[in-house]
């Protein structure tokens, strides 16, 4: 194996998708990596991502993904673009694989694993043709293709570049906070379980307001104050905290702010400091 792939595999998948729990897909892709390596430890990262929010699915990944261990095979399917001329690709980061559609999805887990990554794009014929079933759908990559390959790189059975030639990734935009004039201008990346407004303004990126009181600037001319737990703020009361992962989020003490500002994933907000 090409010394920068650094990956030796530790028969560990994880799966992420937006699929849900309730049909056959998730246990159907389970299946087929278990018909080829019948001893692999399958772990469910999350199958509840927003339907097709590639912004979701990333920052679950950047979120989950580092805490396993190296060697670990993370299977991720949120893939508007299946059918279409979109790359399916193996990408090797920090010691881990992954395993999807090449349309940003796995950017954001790349760069918190040190980035340049060794990424390849899965080609059906070669060794890998072995391995994958001889019908498949045209709806069902996850299924059809995705998992089978996940199995064989976990199992050790191919190398991340037996599966095809190099292949730059593309990246997802827009999900970077900017630095602007007023303070950081960021957006809405997604809405957790509690109903918490999670953003793309990473803690680094506050050192630049100076000392003083912040807050976060929503639609509508409200101002909300960034304050340092939950517990700070009265029941009821909308408020900004940074969140497990070092993200700014908005959220409601003993409520959801999803209900309570009725915005969308990629709402464009600003964090400031006071003068």
């Amino acid at each position: 194996m090409p010394p920068h792939d650094d990956f030796t595999p530790n028969r560990l998948v994880t799966i992420t998708t937006d699929f849900g729990t309730r049909d056959a897909y998730v246990g159907a892709m389970k299946g087929v990596m278990l018909s080829i390596a019948p001893t692999l430890g399958i772990h469910d990262l999350a199958h509840q991502i927003e339907p097709q929010s590639i912004e979701h699915g990333a920052t679950v990944l950047r979120g989950a993904c580092p805490w396993f261990p190296p060697g670990t095979v993370h299977l991720a399917v949120i893939d508007p673009g299946v059918g279409t001329e979109r790359a399916p690709v193996v990408v090797v980061a920090g010691g881990h694989a992954f395993v999807g559609p090449d349309n940003g999805l796995f950017g954001p887990v790349v760069a918190r694993l040190g980035g340049i990554p060794a990424a390849y794009r899965i080609v059906r014929s070669g060794p890998l043709a072995h391995h994958l079933p001889r019908q498949r759908s045209t709806t069902f990559e996850g299924r059809d293709l995705f998992s089978p390959v996940a199995a064989v790189l976990a199992a050790g059975l191919l190398a991340p570049a037996a599966v095809g030639p190099r292949h730059s990734l593309v990246q997802l935009p827009g999900t970077e906070a900017v630095r602007v004039p007023s303070g950081i201008e960021g957006r809405i990346a997604y809405y957790d379980h509690f109903g918490n407004a999670i953003t793309n303004v990473p803690v680094q990126l506050l050192a630049d307001l100076g000392a003083g009181e912040r807050f976060v600037e929503l639609p509508g001319d409200r101002r909300v104050v960034l304050r340092e737990t939950y517990g700070s703020a009265s029941p009821g009361e909308l408020l900004a905290v940074i969140g497990s992962e070092g993200f700014v989020e908005i959220a409601v003490r003993d409520g959801s702010a999803r209900t309570t500002l009725a915005l969308e994933p990629g709402t464009t907000i600003r964090v400031g400091g006071a003068a």
